[in-house]
């Protein structure tokens, strides 16, 4: 038996999301958002939207669950639209996670909605500090754990009006992500973006960053991250 919390991690989901991607590819090897019309380019950025809300008396009826005529392939911010239009009341949480400079922070703007809850240390460090993003006083960092913490505890138990939760970080082993979901409740978000890439950005446009102490930082990520299912 499973409940809204786990569903989304189940096996059972991920080959079926996983099935009916493939099968609604378009003539151009895309899937295209079921609500806006749009291709979805990132796989990360297709959410697989139940017509019929799960509910935790529903979620375990395959018929309505597992149903993939009743799952609609979309955006990620076109299923926060269609939750928000139908005044869908279940608070969610997103565990968004890759390497530095992924592109993580940019998924996020680009699919919470006003109102939506944001949880990023890069942020919160700039908020209490008044420094630019990626500069971090030692002084300061029992204050912005703290805040982090609060934050999280307000996740914990669904306080406060927030719909939607993003909780943005590194978390490159599996032991850290599947605390997350089973504390929390949370999806997984995983921003797929490989070394080069990641480097590549780095080096373009480093923001602020120290671009060989980053390099360094990504090549870390790289050397710990385990996938799902290692």
């Amino acid at each position: 038996m499973r409940n809204l919390d786990t569903f989304y991690q189940s096996n059972e989901w991920v080959n079926l999301m996983r099935i009916i991607r493939q099968e609604r590819l378009d003539a151009d090897g895309q899937n295209v958002c079921e609500y806006c019309g749009k291709p979805i380019v990132k796989k990360y950025d297709c959410i697989g939207h139940h017509k019929t809300h799960l509910t935790e008396d529903n979620v375990n009826d395959v018929t309505i669950s597992l149903n993939p005529d009743n799952v609609a392939l979309v955006h990620a911010r076109c299923h926060n639209k269609i939750h928000e239009k139908l005044g869908y009341s279940r608070k969610e949480i997103f565990l968004v996670y890759g390497p530095p400079m992924a592109g993580k922070s940019s998924y996020v703007k680009s699919t919470a909605l006003a109102g939506d809850l944001i949880i990023d240390m890069d942020s919160i460090w700039e908020c209490i500090s008044g420094q630019p993003r990626y500069t971090k006083p030692g002084r300061l960092k029992a204050v912005a754990f703290g805040v982090r913490d609060y934050l999280m505890d307000c996740l914990r138990v669904r306080n406060g009006k927030w719909q939607n939760a993003y909780v943005i970080g590194g978390f490159p082993l599996i032991s850290e992500r599947e605390r997350m979901v089973k504390q929390y409740g949370a999806r997984e978000v995983f921003i797929d973006t490989d070394e080069a890439e990641c480097i590549r950005r780095l080096r373009e446009d480093p923001q602020g960053r120290n671009v060989e102490e980053w390099t360094g930082y990504i090549e870390e990520w790289f050397r710990r991250y385990i996938p799902p299912g290692a």
